[in-house]
């Protein structure tokens, strides 16, 4: 009795979704979207956005993070002024100290931005977080609705991974100790984002991704993956597995927080080591004693085996699952573990955490984009290396998709391609304005195309989630930066699989490819790998192309009229005719 009702059920259920399905389909909507002609319908692509958005939410805490990390607009001016002997608190600073030095409040120089980071500066990080969570969200949510509308294609889009890296490590540095501000590198990814999208516009995009070189053109997203996946495994933005070394550059670390040294550069004058004064000290990067016993980084490693196991079982969403568990755990107030200690910080945090839901303005990174450094080199550096990495990111994925797809004809197109490189295009320069690095289309957008999307529906569903984020915040803004250490990991892991592309066997791409793989996460920076591939493809391929040159030019002094050696048209051919190049007479 109870099985018949629950198949009645059942099949009221699937006759309803017919209903909606066919009413769509027969809609002003669904033929705009081509739902029949694409053999699909509407809960299909529903249930495909959704695929998707799991896939990639873990991109709304994971940007952020890696973004903060740069400092972005805060500077040394948010920095609270410090007693002039830091041992006495602000309090009691007045008057004289016990041997007679006068207590006052100091301005403090740029040594406030890093370990022990000032309060007044780990503030405007917090809010500069926040504003980063909702300018991610709003970028991927207007990216998807582009490419939903415009395109009508089943691609999410969101600040890329990599592209983010690059832009906080590199060009603007850890709070902000590179060579471009945070706002002079928002306005590079605002030209970079226009050229694209004249470059779009013209159908030039392509070809410009053909020039760069094979094994350069392969290894770059290699390269990249093992950089984030070093970042994961560092202790700023990660695992904390891996540590500085005095002999060995970097070691085995995970130790505790209280067993944690700064490092700094010193100089010696006269036999005498003082700190370097132009120097600054890094964070707790070295470890001194008890490696392996850190709580915190076997929390991590717990969250890495549990999205790694997901992975393998084909779970939806196995990123989020990790740091979630992470999150959850590191939300318990009086553990080892806990983001919120019991500090007046952690007390702010906790607070914050609390509201749950909440719609935050962004205040420092909407329109903070300047272009006082237009004419500095490094500016220019960086704003190649974003249209390069842009060009062969973008490009490969949406090529990958689409063929994933089935969209991609016999000559290689597919529709829908203009409108969505014009929609990657449109995103970079938007997402600029908001404060985020440059957004494109997400290698996760393969799971909704594998749950059967096919339409624009898919990615305007994934638009409707990130429409969602803005909304929760507070919660958002309260995932530590030890959760996001897994996930950069794993998208290192699932980044490795272009290498098998690489002709090991040709040592003209292998070594190209291998300096650019290697020289990303050792030097610290996509710009220096790229180059440095470029620089050995042309230095091993320079020799063979004067050759072709020296006999390019011979051959065409040697088919002048005029020159002595010349031969007439007969005996060239009857030349070629001895030597096979072309067939006898009667032959052809």
């Amino acid at each position: 009795m109870t099985m018949g009702w629950v198949n009645k059920l059942g099949g009221r259920y699937s006759s309803a979704v017919q209903q909606v399905n066919r009413a769509v389909s027969r809609s002003k909507a669904g033929k705009y979207f081509k739902l029949e002609e694409r053999n699909t319908c509407f809960t299909r692509e529903i249930r495909a956005g959704t695929a998707t958005f799991l896939t990639m939410a873990y991109i709304l805490a994971v940007n952020a993070s890696i973004l903060a990390d740069s400092g972005g607009t805060c500077t040394v001016d948010d920095c609270l002024s410090v007693c002039s002997v830091p041992s006495i608190p602000l309090a009691d600073c007045h008057g004289s100290s016990v041997n007679g030095t006068v207590l006052q409040l100091v301005r403090p120089g740029p040594e406030c931005k890093f370990t022990p980071v000032n309060p007044g500066y780990q503030n405007c990080l917090d809010k500069t977080k926040k504003d980063l969570i909702v300018a991610t969200a709003a970028s991927s949510l207007i990216g998807c609705l582009i490419m939903g509308m415009l395109a009508n294609l089943p691609l999410a889009l969101a600040p890329g991974m990599g592209a983010n890296a690059y832009f906080a490590y590199t060009v603007v540095g850890f709070h902000g100790s590179g060579t471009v501000s945070y706002r002079a590198a928002l306005a590079a990814v605002f030209i970079e984002g226009l050229i694209f999208l004249i470059l779009a516009a013209l159908g030039f995009r392509t070809k410009l991704a053909k020039m760069i070189p094979r094994p350069v053109r392969i290894s770059t997203s290699v390269g990249i993956g093992l950089f984030l996946a070093f970042l994961g495994l560092q202790s700023t933005e990660g695992v904390g597995l891996v540590g500085f070394s005095t002999s060995t550059l970097v070691t085995l670390a995970g130790c505790p927080s209280q067993y944690r040294a700064q490092v700094a550069p010193v100089r010696t004058v006269n036999g005498v080591t003082t700190l370097s004064p132009d120097g600054t000290a890094s964070g707790n990067i070295l470890c001194l004693k008890h490696r392996m016993e850190d709580p915190t980084m076997w929390l991590v490693i717990v969250g890495f085996v549990i999205i790694s196991y997901a992975l393998i079982k084909n779970v939806k969403g196995a990123m989020i699952y990790g740091i979630l568990f992470v999150t959850g755990v590191s939300w318990f107030r009086g553990t080892k573990v806990t983001y919120f200690p019991y500090t007046p910080q952690g007390d702010q945090l906790f607070g914050y955490f609390k509201k749950v839901a909440g719609v935050h303005k962004i205040e420092k990174t909407a329109g903070a984009l300047s272009f006082a450094e237009i004419k500095r080199g490094d500016f220019w550096q960086a704003l190649v290396t974003f249209l390069y990495v842009d060009i062969l990111d973008t490009t490969g994925t949406l090529y990958s998709m689409a063929k994933f797809a089935g969209f991609v004809d016999n000559k290689g197109n597919f529709e829908g391609q203009y409108y969505a490189f014009m929609s990657d295009a449109s995103a970079i320069a938007i997402g600029a304005t908001l404060g985020t690095s440059p957004v494109t289309v997400f290698i996760e957008s393969s799971t909704g195309i594998k749950e059967g999307g096919r339409t624009g529906i898919t990615a305007l569903t994934a638009a409707f989630y990130f429409f969602l984020a803005l909304f929760f915040t507070p919660l958002l803004a309260s995932i530590p930066p030890w959760a996001v250490g897994p996930a950069l990991v794993v998208v290192g892991v699932l980044m490795m699989k272009a290498v098998v592309e690489i002709d090991w066997e040709n040592m003209k791409e292998c070594i190209p490819a291998f300096i650019t793989i290697i020289l990303m996460p050792m030097t610290y920076s996509i710009a220096y790998g790229v180059i440095g591939g470029i620089g050995t493809f042309v230095a091993l391929n320079l020799m063979d192309w004067g050759v072709l040159a020296y006999h390019h030019v011979i051959h065409r002094v040697h088919d002048r009229p005029d020159h002595p050696g010349a031969k007439s048209v007969q005996e060239k051919t009857s030349i070629q005719h001895e030597n096979g190049i072309m067939p006898p007479d009667n032959e052809v």
